[in-house]
């Protein structure tokens, strides 16, 4: 089947667009918590609204475990964008991206333990790249500010949330389209989020919404809703090269409104998790491929529907 014309640039429009939701976070007037609650909150009714338009209907979860299955991966949807979130005020705005992407290699390695294979060597040069680049990272923001630093491990922390997440809902989507498994798991993110967001200190109800409704429409709908139509056409280097966008744009992004410059340690600690995403984007049997921080349900654990 032939892709679209334009379908490589909607990837990477989808993929600017995310690339805004740090800034959005630091703009809200609420806590990082909160920001993350209402981004679920506010996404939820728009994405069943997109479910209802597309397929005509709102599918039932097709047996309990799905249902557990979407709840499990809810909680770890939510656990994930309260430490990105709680991550983007301590760190800048570069590396909150960079590092919450880390899912790209970190999913790779609970594939080799699945398959209980050693990686190949490309593969192994990909994880100690990496491995390197965060060490390189974290260290430059050591030496920034201790903040810095745990801004750096909470974003890490997002990342394993987020692959735990990317684990349960290879099995919550047997039955389901994308975008329902989508709608469903922010549903329960949101209902997870709710009761932390309002016994966290952080203030809860905003003065402000723009800051909010854009974080929910361009994160949570517009982004991934480009990637979803686009990445199914995509070979796995474009997607991998478009996930390369994110940072970039983010880091632009502080460094216009926050003067948040980056060093050369930065630029090469990045350039070396940047080379270990395009390694592990590569097919291989012996791996599942992932994309950025985009549900696999939409094309990031397995194929999405055609």
């Amino acid at each position: 089947m032939t892709a679209p014309r334009f379908v490589f640039p909607l990837f990477l429009l989808g993929s600017i667009i995310l690339s805004a939701g740090p800034l959005l976070v630091r703009l809200a007037d609420v806590g990082p918590v909160q920001s993350a609650f209402w981004r679920l909150a506010i996404g939820a009714p728009l994405l069943i609204l997109m479910v209802r338009a597309a397929e005509g209907r709102i599918a039932r979860p097709p047996s309990a475990w799905s249902i557990v299955w979407l709840v499990l991966g809810g909680f770890f949807f939510a656990a994930d964008l309260a430490s990105w979130h709680l991550g983007i005020e301590r760190t800048t705005l570069a590396n909150s991206t960079l590092l919450g992407n880390a899912a790209a290699f970190l999913f790779p390695v609970w594939g080799y333990l699945v398959v209980r294979r050693w990686p190949t060597p490309l593969a192994a040069l990909a994880l100690l790249l990496a491995a390197i680049g965060i060490g390189t990272l974290s260290a430059q923001s050591a030496s920034v500010s201790a903040a810095n630093l745990n801004g750096d491990l909470l974003c890490l922390l997002a990342a394993l949330f987020y692959t735990a997440y990317l684990i349960v809902m290879n099995k919550a989507r047997a039955g389901l389209s994308a975008l329902s498994t989508l709608g469903y798991a922010t549903m329960a993110g949101a209902l997870f989020l709710l009761p932390v967001a309002l016994l966290d200190g952080g203030t809860f109800w905003p003065q402000d919404w723009t800051p909010l409704l854009l974080l929910a429409i361009s994160s949570q709908v517009a982004g991934q809703g480009l990637i979803i139509y686009a990445l199914p056409h995509l070979p796995p280097l474009a997607s991998g090269l478009g996930l390369l966008i994110q940072p970039l744009f983010s880091g632009l992004l502080g460094f216009l409104w926050f003067a948040e410059i980056l060093t050369m340690i930065d630029v090469a600690g990045m350039t070396m998790i940047f080379a270990a995403i395009l390694l592990v984007r590569r097919p291989s049997k012996a791996m599942p491929q992932v994309e950025k921080r985009v549900p696999p349900t939409l094309g990031g654990a397995q194929a999405p529907d055609s």
